[in-house]
């Protein structure tokens, strides 16, 4: 069962949290409720996904990459 809590927002939070709203009449608890699913991965990565960003963050600071305009010019898709 819910209950009622008061949370101190600056007006500018407030603002942000209505224009997030899909309708005018939903609650913030959806709201935050919302985003919190949107930000919350319930699937953890595995140890095999991990290694593989650490290794294309090691090339990334390495400077070994190309930025997508040049692969997507090269591809004439721009």
């Amino acid at each position: 069962m819910a209950t009622s809590q008061t949370i101190k927002l600056e007006p500018s939070t407030k603002e942000r949290l209505n224009r997030l709203k899909i309708h005018p009449r939903e609650t913030y608890n959806d709201c935050i409720e919302r985003l919190i699913d949107v930000i919350y991965d319930d699937e953890p990565l595995s140890e095999e996904t991990i290694r593989r960003l650490d290794e294309a963050e090691t090339y990334i600071k390495a400077g070994k990459f190309r930025p997508l305009d040049d692969a997507m010019r090269d591809l004439d898709l721009l």
